[in-house]
């Protein structure tokens, strides 16, 4: 006898689809399926980005199915945020970038911005025109009295006046600069991105840097003469959340924000600007990617190995408890100078957590028992304060110190 098949949907319970008596249908078998349908599942996770499809528009609210066989809405503000030209032209069925503000409110739906998803797309397009050094092409939207505004990418761009290129700068010449500004509006222009910082919404674009010759069949021939290690005097040519582009003869490598200085930063902004001359290292070349990966800290002196001078292994000092991890503690030694006392390393008995004999603020007398220079570590032992491998190193320091107060 033909049986009729069974459709699963997301929230089917299996007494609703398992037959009353005389069934012969495993229920575990049933059970596993439906799990596995629920695992199938993309749910969407807030902060996302998704492509959905419009499902309804109203005065109020846009549906938009964003896969899983879920709808999310775009309403009340972010509905408001939505260009009214832009907004007039969706249509049920047309494709959209959304972004989950909310996987799930107080009323269970899914919250979306439409804004937010273009605005995050613009910004990734931007950093991908930054870092492959490409021009962009596109029309004069307004101006400051600093310089030109441009959209890219559904963000707002600025090409400050010292960034106009030869023949507009002399289209200023005989006039006030703001007057000169507003006719150039509407106008076209090719642009190169030089400065993408997320945090502060700042996009800098320069007319000067789109050159005539391809900013990469440049760097190709630039990339044949540079060689790793050697040291070069650059420019900077433009700044990212990522890094800094430094330019050597006309093509462009990274320091990467890790690279810029060994103390640490938040933005390259913080010790950088555009048009700043470096000296930098180049410490790796990939040609078939056309990267150059350059270092500006590679030339300073790391101020972890100056501080570190003094001491040395076996030497005991005084520590202060700054951090507890399940593997150990961190201790401050001196300043801002900062070792790991490995759980190994805190008492002659096994511990499950160094909480069983630490606290926070605790003020230790410590034993160093490695120094490790490549990686910028400290290793300290409480256990071994006391050990008789030390003695005769113990005594040496405890003579030394004696010395240094009677001299005092």
């Amino acid at each position: 006898m033909e049986q009729n098949p069974i459709h699963l949907e997301a929230g089917d319970s299996l007494e609703r689809i398992m037959p009353e008596e005389g069934n012969n249908t495993n229920h575990t078998d049933m059970g596993a399926l439906l799990a596995q349908e629920e695992l199938n599942l993309d749910f969407p996770q807030a902060g996302e980005i998704r492509t959905g499809v419009i499902a309804s528009i109203s005065p109020s609210q846009i549906l938009v199915s964003v896969g899983a066989k879920s709808e999310g809405v775009i309403t009340g503000r972010e509905l408001e945020a939505i260009d009214e030209e832009e907004r007039t032209a969706f249509k049920v069925g047309d494709e959209i970038p959304v972004y989950v503000l909310a996987a799930e409110d107080a009323n269970g739906n899914i919250l979306l911005s439409y804004t937010r998803a273009k605005e995050q797309r613009g910004w990734e397009e931007v950093e991908k025109l930054l870092e492959e050094g490409l021009s962009y092409e596109g029309k004069i939207e307004g101006y400051n009295k600093g310089g030109l505004i441009v959209p890219i990418h559904g963000l707002r761009g600025f090409v400050p006046a010292s960034q106009f290129g030869v023949a507009r700068r002399a289209a200023l010449l005989g006039g006030a600069p703001q007057e000169r500004y507003a006719a150039m509006i509407g106008e076209p222009i090719t642009v190169r991105v030089i400065e993408v910082d997320r945090k502060r919404r700042r996009l800098i674009l320069s007319e000067r840097a789109a050159s005539t010759e391809t900013r990469q069949s440049l760097k190709e021939r630039i990339l044949e003469t540079l060689e790793e290690g050697q040291v070069y005097t650059g420019r900077v040519s433009s700044l990212a959340d990522f890094g800094a582009f430094v330019n050597i003869n006309g093509a462009d490598g990274l320091v990467h924000l890790s690279e810029i200085s060994w103390e640490h930063i938040q933005h390259p902004s913080e010790v950088l600007e555009v048009g700043q001359e470096v000296k930098v290292k180049v410490i790796s070349i990939d040609r078939e990617k056309k990267r150059i990966g350059l270092s500006i800290r590679a030339l300073q002196e790391d101020p972890w190995l100056k501080k570190v001078e003094k001491f040395k292994v076996g030497q005991l000092v005084e520590g202060v408890i700054t951090r507890l991890t399940k593997f150990g503690a961190f201790a401050r030694i001196e300043g801002d100078l900062e070792g790991l006392i490995h759980i190994s390393e805190i008492s002659e008995t096994r511990i499950e957590h160094p909480k069983e004999r630490l606290h926070e603020g605790d003020v230790l007398t410590l034993r160093i028992i490695r120094i490790d220079p490549e990686q910028r570590r400290i290793g300290l032992s409480l256990r071994k304060v006391d050990s008789g491998a030390y003695k005769d190193l113990d005594f040496k320091q405890i003579d030394l110190d004696d010395i240094q107060l009677s001299e005092e």
